[in-house]
């Protein structure tokens, strides 16, 4: 009996840290090559390795973490070609669960949307917003609308795209809040908001593909992604 107990505590503590770790890579807060030690994230989340290996394994094989030669794990590189790719595949995938929220979504769900919204806004309009708080905001106004679309195949699919896509979508930001300023997100989020009260999904599709691109195309304009010729 005691082994079963040990047993499912582990397994209950390996999907709490992949969850944690997982939040992480979506919501950006690490960066495209950066590498970490199992004992280095053991001591971050304050467990053992054995969960953590458990998770990592899992991230591993969704490819939202490599595991390296020298036992190193770190976030997948993300070069331009396949940024654009993917940039080109969300703005489809994710205009279309805006596209059903705008259809679907319940008063509360829309509510929730926009009290994401008005917070990312008012972080964006001060004189030097804090890119963290953003990236949090960003993330939670938009799965707040895709989980509205009530297509939970979508948001796994969408949820699979973010895991590649986070870190380098956010790496602008956790260094400054430039893109804020010269991209203004919240313009687009605003848009995507009136489509949603509206029930307009054509609307609501527009914004959020728009969105996406706009994002894109100024991190693609930095050069920090690099080609994958730079790479290789």
């Amino acid at each position: 009996m005691a082994e079963k107990v040990a047993r499912v505590s582990r397994v209950t503590l390996s999907e709490v840290v992949y969850r944690d770790i997982r939040e992480l890579l979506l919501a950006g807060q690490v960066a495209p090559g950066e590498k970490f030690t199992l004992r280095g994230l053991a001591e971050a989340v304050g467990t053992s390795p054995m969960p953590v290996r458990e998770a990592v394994g899992r991230l591993s094989a969704e490819g939202a973490l490599e595991i390296l030669p020298n036992r190193a794990i770190r976030v997948p590189i993300m070069t331009r070609e396949r940024f654009a790719e993917l940039t080109i595949i969300r703005a489809e995938i994710e205009g279309l669960a805006a596209q059903y929220a705008a259809e679907r979504a319940a008063p509360h769900e829309i509510a929730a949307a926009c009290g994401f919204h008005t917070q990312f806004a008012a972080v964006s309009a001060e004189a030097d917003p804090d890119g963290a708080a953003a990236l949090k905001l960003n993330k939670d106004m938009h799965f707040a609308v895709y989980r509205a679309a009530h297509m939970p195949n979508l948001l796994q699919i969408i949820d699979g795209l973010w895991l590649q896509v986070g870190p380098v979508i956010n790496l602008d930001l956790r260094a400054s809040g430039r893109r804020l300023k010269e991209v203004e997100a919240h313009k687009h989020h605003a848009r995507l908001i009136a489509a949603l009260k509206a029930g307009d999904g054509a609307a609501a599709r527009q914004a959020l593909a728009d969105d996406i691109r706009a994002a894109a195309n100024f991190i693609l304009a930095t050069g920090d992604v690099p080609s994958a010729a730079r790479e290789g």
